[in-house]
C-alpha cells in the first residue's frame, strides 16, 4: 500500500475536495487524483464520490478512513524515532552501576528535556558498528586497546579519569589500611569474575598486573555485583577493585572496606566515542556538559595503560 496515497487520501477526506487537498500536499490537483485512484486500485474498491461540487466518502471509503489515520500516525511516530532531535539520544554505557551510568543520570539532571536510551553493549566491536551505522550515538570506553585503532570517522574524547580503591573484607589482612600502595598489593589475591576477554576492561587490568605484579584473577561465573560483594566480605583471602564512581550498596554485616590505592594511583580511562557525522543536537549538548563539569583526575602520581587516548 502507497503511503502517499493513504496521506492523499486523509487530505480529499479532510478537505471534501481535491484542490483544497493539493494545496495541503503541495502538488498538483491531477497528482492528487492519480494517487487516489491507484489507492483504490491497491484495494479494490472505491473510496471517494466524485461530483462537481466535491467528493464524498463511500461506505467503504468510511471503514478505511480510520485506519489510513492510523496508518499516517504511525508512519509520523517511525520517522520521528530516527530523527535526529526528536528521538532519544542513544548512548552505550557498560554498566549501569558504573562510572558512565553515572554521569549519565548527572547529564539527565541538568538536561531533563533531553530525552535518553541508554543500552548495554558489552563489546568494544559492537559498540563501534553501532556507533558507524546510527544505533547508537555514543558510548563510554576505555581506548583505544591494544591492536584495536578506532575507525577515523569514530572520534573520542577523555572524560573522567577514575580512580581505583580495594574492596576487602574485614577478614583481609589490608581491611584496616588507611591506605595501600600497588606493590604491596603483590602477593594478594584480586578476584574480578566480571573481566571478559577481548574487552577494553580486560586489556586494561591485564597491563595493570604485569605492570606492578599483581595477582588479578578472573576464574568462577559471574553471578553480579550483588554476589561479588558476598563472597569478598566472607573470604578473607580475596579483594577486588572497584571504581571510586562505582555505586554499590551492601549489608551492614558484610563489613567491607573501601581502601584507597597509592603510589601511584591506578584510574580507569574513560572516554565518550561517537561518529563524527551523527547530527544529533543533544550530542554536542552531552559533550559540552561532560567537557564542563567532568573532575579533572588525570595528574602526576597516577596510572594508566600507555595504550590508552590522550586526555
Amino acid at each position: 500500500m502507497d503511503l502517499e496515497g493513504v496521506r492523499t487520501f486523509v487530505a480529499v477526506a479532510a478537505a471534501g475536495r481535491f484542490q483544497p487537498a493539493a494545496d495541503e500536499l503541495g502538488v498538483t490537483q491531477q497528482a492528487v487524483s492519480k494517487r487516489i485512484a491507484a489507492l483504490e486500485r491497491a484495494l479494490g474498491v472505491r473510496l471517494l464520490d466524485r461530483a462537481p461540487r466535491g467528493a464524498s466518502l463511500t461506505i467503504d471509503g468510511r471503514a478505511f478512513l480510520p485506519h489510513a489515520h492510523e496508518l499516517v500516525r504511525v508512519a509520523e511516530r517511525a520517522a520521528a524515532a530516527v530523527r535526529p532531535g526528536s528521538r532519544p539520544l542513544r548512548v552505550d554505557v557498560i554498566n549501569l552501576r558504573g562510572a558512565g551510568s553515572g554521569l549519565m543520570r548527572e547529564f539527565h539532571r541538568t538536561h531533563p528535556a533531553v530525552e535518553l536510551d541508554v543500552v548495554n553493549l558489552l563489546d568494544i566491536g559492537a559498540a563501534v558498528a553501532a556507533l558507524r551505522t546510527g544505533e547508537i550515538d555514543a558510548t563510554f570506553r576505555a581506548v583505544t586497546a591494544p591492536g584495536r585503532p578506532l575507525p577515523a570517522d569514530v572520534l573520542s574524547a577523555r572524560v573522567l579519569d577514575e580512580p581505583l580503591r580495594l574492596l576487602t573484607g574485614p577478614g583481609h589482612a589490608l581491611a584496616a589500611a588507611r591506605s595501600v600502595t600497588l606493590d604491596e598489593l603483590a602477593g594478594h589475591r584480586i578476584w574480578m569474575p566480571g573481566i571478559a576477554p577481548g574487552t577494553e576492561w580486560g586489556a586494561y587490568y591485564e597491563a595493570l598486573a604485569d605492570r606492578f605484579g599483581l595477582t588479578v584473577e578472573a576464574t568462577g561465573p559471574n553471578f553480579g555485583s550483588d554476589a561479588l560483594l558476598d563472597t569478598i566480605a566472607d573470604t578473607p583471602a580475596l579483594a577486588t577493585f572497584m571504581g571510586e564512581h562505582t555505586r554499590l550498596i551492601w549489608p551492614e554485616g558484610h563489613g567491607l572496606r573501601l581502601v584507597p590505592v597509592v603510589g601511584p594511583v591506578p584510574v580507569y580511562p574513560h572516554s565518550l566515542l561517537w561518529h563524527r557525522d551523527n547530527p544529533h543536537p543533544a550530542l554536542a549538548a552531552l559533550r559540552a556538559h561532560l567537557a564542563a563539569t567532568v573532575p579533572e583526575h588525570s595528574a602526576p602520581g597516577t596510572w594508566t595503560p600507555e595504550w590508552t587516548a590522550p586526555r
